[in-house]
C-alpha cells in the first residue's frame, strides 16, 4: 500500500476548512494531479455523493468514480474509488487545536497481490504527487505544514 499524509495548520475556522476540503470538486484547486472533478450524484458533499475525478497518470488521464463512504461534518470524510487494479482511499479530518485548525489529508492506494509487490516504487511516485498536493493545500488554506 502506498500512502501519503499531509497535515496543515491554518487560522481559518474548522467549519470553513472542512466545507472546502470535503467538496471533491475543489480538489482541482489544490491538487495539481487532479485535472477535473464533477459531481455526478448527490447535492454537494454528503454521504453517498459521487464524483468523476480525472487524474493525470503520466502521459494520459484516468477518470475514477469516487464515492463518499463516511461523512461527519465538520470533522471527517472518507472518499473511495475502485479501479480494476487498485483502490484509492482518501480521508480528510479537520479539528480545532489551540485556537487554530488542523487539516489532515490521508491518501492511500491499495493494490492486490502480486501488484502490491511494486508498492515501494509506487510509494516514491505517490510521495512526489502527494508533495505537490500538500503544497497546494498549504496555499489554499493559507496555512503551514505540520508534518
Amino acid at each position: 500500500m502506498a500512502r501519503f499524509v499531509a497535515e496543515v495548520q491554518t487560522e481559518n475556522n474548522p467549519e470553513d476548512v472542512f466545507a472546502y476540503l470535503a467538496d471533491v470538486r475543489n480538489f482541482t484547486e489544490w491538487d495539481p494531479g487532479v485535472v477535473d472533478s464533477v459531481q455526478v450524484s448527490g447535492e454537494g458533499p454528503a454521504l453517498g455523493a459521487e464524483y468523476d475525478v480525472t487524474v493525470r497518470t503520466g502521459r494520459r488521464d484516468m477518470t475514477l468514480r469516487y464515492e463518499i463512504m463516511e461523512f461527519d461534518a465538520p470533522h471527517r470524510m472518507k472518499v473511495v474509488a475502485a479501479a480494476g487494479w487498485f483502490r484509492s482511499i482518501d480521508e480528510i479530518e479537520v479539528t480545532a487545536v489551540e485556537g487554530r485548525t488542523l487539516a489532515v489529508y490521508d491518501a492511500a492506494l491499495k493494490m492486490p497481490f502480486p501488484l502490491s509487490l511494486g508498492d515501494r516504487l509506487l510509494q516514491r511516485v505517490f510521495d512526489r504527487i502527494g508533495g505537490k498536493a500538500q503544497a497546494g493545500m498549504e496555499k489554499v488554506l493559507q496555512g503551514t505544514l505540520v508534518s
